[in-house]
């Protein structure tokens, strides 16, 4: 698949129904959600996700019955960066399903709070985000959501037959004028399921945007879809291009380089 059979497109995020109810959390933000500029960086959004997803499941009676959720796909749209010190604020309800599948939408807010090392007064955060999560069995095969869950899923979901449809390219070019870079990972990388968190790939991607700040300090969207699973041991290894305002990068397995992520960062256009 080429770069040009998946132009950049940045359709938004569906709204929630009008009266439609969602699961709400909070959270504060850390000290080490952030990075040097005070903003809160794209693996601690993750982290905030990925706690609203279990909080949420606890919740509910899917505790039970849909226990198993894995997440093949997660959009983050930074429309106003979240910074320390604040409170975050979640909402979660789902937007689109199918029989296996649904797309989960988030909306981070928060209210900024000023402090001695943060004294200036900026605007309040927005990061709305969407991911597409798979119910899948205790062998970690797709599953039928029950009769139950669909139900109480499909009182908020726009579409009720979601398609999975790829947004990045799903193989890695060779005309990239950086070389391979190696990625290190750490044992606290990975959960109790020897399954690499949803957060640390998101850290090899900050990484990268440390060089690239012109793409995190103006509203943009990332994008990561996950291929295959990374087990403690792996040599994981980095290929990147930056072509305008979008970066993209591959992340790669072992000699062979097999890809088991995708990611994207692009500017959104102005509001």
């Amino acid at each position: 698949m080429s770069p040009t059979d998946l132009p950049v497109t940045f359709e938004p995020l569906s709204d929630r129904k009008e009266g439609a109810r969602f699961f709400e959390a909070g959270y504060r933000v850390r000290t080490d959600d952030v990075d040097q500029a005070m903003r809160v960086r794209l693996d601690a959004v993750a982290r905030f996700l990925q706690d609203a997803a279990n909080d949420n499941l606890d919740a509910t009676p899917f505790v039970e019955t849909d226990p198993y959720w894995i997440v093949r796909r997660t959009i983050i749209d930074v429309i106003e960066p979240i910074s320390w010190p604040g409170e975050v604020s979640v909402e979660r309800w789902c937007g689109a399903l199918s029989t296996r599948w649904t797309n989960m939408r988030v909306r981070v807010t928060s209210k900024h709070e000023t402090n001695r090392f943060n004294p200036g007064s900026r605007p309040d955060g927005l990061i709305e985000t969407e991911g597409f999560w798979i119910n899948v069995n205790e062998q970690g095969m797709p599953s039928r959501i029950t009769d139950h869950a669909l139900e109480l899923l499909g009182e908020t979901a726009l579409e009720t037959r979601l398609r999975w449809k790829s947004m990045n390219q799903d193989t890695a070019p060779d005309d990239v004028v950086l070389p391979d870079r190696p990625h290190v990972l750490r044992v606290t990388d990975f959960d109790p399921f020897r399954h690499l968190n949803n957060a640390a790939y998101l850290e090899a991607v900050e990484d990268e945007l440390a060089d690239h700040p012109d793409l995190v300090e103006r509203p943009h969207r990332l994008v990561i879809e996950y291929l295959r699973p990374i087990v403690p041991g792996t040599e994981l290894t980095l290929r990147r291009r930056r072509t305008a305002d979008k970066l993209e990068v591959w992340i790669q397995m072992g000699s062979a380089k097999t890809v088991a992520a995708t990611v994207s960062v692009a500017l959104l256009p102005e509001r």
